[in-house]
């Protein structure tokens, strides 16, 4: 007898190899993913915006990774005595504009070079929502605090969906190596403030654009991330206290069934004891002068020599 329904991804007939350079671009989910393929020792590249969460406001940042195209002056606006960009999350918000430009100019040269020899590209995909800064009649990614009368809320069409979705994939095509593939998923994390009703939508419009585009490109594949929280694990105990984020059993559920159809078995490998590798690094000691964990320091490094020596790239 079956007691769940279990979500299975295919098998990718590319797989991602040690030295590929991983960039994602999303949701906090995608940040979930990429922080485990960082702790492996895979290179990374995660959200130079910051968090974004739907898919007009993604293509707009890598129209502008693409570009190269910087900010200026002109492109932010002044609240509660700071200097911010509705186009980027709050972290890159300081007291002064050559602060927030040197922050958000800085990602965006980091970000075009790391795109320029990347093979893999995860873009995540949380909402539909967007919000139109009125005063500026400008489509915005965040609201930073700003109070509720200066904005519109809207779903986007499934026209300015499905022309995002394809922009994003033209100009990722562009920038990368010839063979880069895109992976794309929509966040499990499910938006309650905006309804549950209405949070449904959201998702649905994201899943339906997603799989119109997919047929046009040849490297595009779908994660079924949202579909494996929803429908395998379909369970309250893999979410968090807040009812809405998935655990961290639930985040590696899923990170296991990635790495069974997307990774090397090379790849697999070298995550593996990596992994191991930095759960023993946090191994603390009242004594670090005791032989014993002098000789456990030594087979360590021992341990990540060897793993240094299977990559070009620095790790730990």
């Amino acid at each position: 007898m079956k007691f769940r329904t279990e979500v299975e991804i295919p098998n990718s007939s590319k797989k991602i190899d040690i030295e590929d350079q991983i960039f994602s671009i999303g949701s906090c989910f995608s940040t979930e993913m990429t922080d485990l393929l960082k702790e492996g020792q895979l290179q990374t590249f995660n959200n130079p915006f910051g968090t974004l969460f739907n898919p007009f406001s993604i293509n707009h940042a890598v129209s502008k990774l693409h570009n190269a195209e910087f900010y200026e002056e002109g492109d932010l606006i002044s609240f509660n005595e700071e200097v911010i960009s509705l186009d980027h999350h709050t972290s890159f918000n300081t007291r002064f504009v050559h602060q927030t430009l040197d922050k958000i100019n800085s990602q965006i040269e980091a970000g075009n070079q790391f795109l320029r020899k990347t093979s893999w590209i995860i873009i995540t995909y949380g909402t539909s929502h967007i919000y139109e800064f009125l005063p500026k009649k400008k489509l915005v990614t965040n609201c930073h605090k700003i109070p509720a009368k200066y904005f519109e809320k809207r779903l986007l069409t499934h026209l300015e969906l499905t022309d995002s979705i394809y922009e994003t994939v033209v100009n990722l095509t562009d920038i990368a190596k010839d063979d880069v593939q895109i992976v794309f998923t929509v966040s499990p994390v499910r938006h309650t403030k905006d309804g549950m009703v209405e949070n449904n939508l959201s998702k649905a419009k994201l899943i339906t654009a997603i799989h119109e585009i997919l047929p046009q490109f040849e490297n595009c594949q779908y994660l079924p991330a949202y579909e494996i929280l929803m429908d395998d694990l379909r369970d309250y105990r893999f979410y968090k206290e807040d009812l809405i984020h998935p655990n961290n059993q639930a985040i590696n559920y899923i990170w296991e069934k990635f790495g069974n159809a997307y990774f090397s078995d090379e790849t697999m490998d070298f995550i593996e004891e990596n992994l191991k590798i930095a759960r023993s690094l946090d191994h603390k000691t009242a004594d670090d002068k005791d032989p014993k964990y002098q000789e456990f320091l030594g087979k360590l490094k021992e341990r990540i020599s060897i793993q240094q020596s299977k990559v070009k790239h620095k790790i730990f």
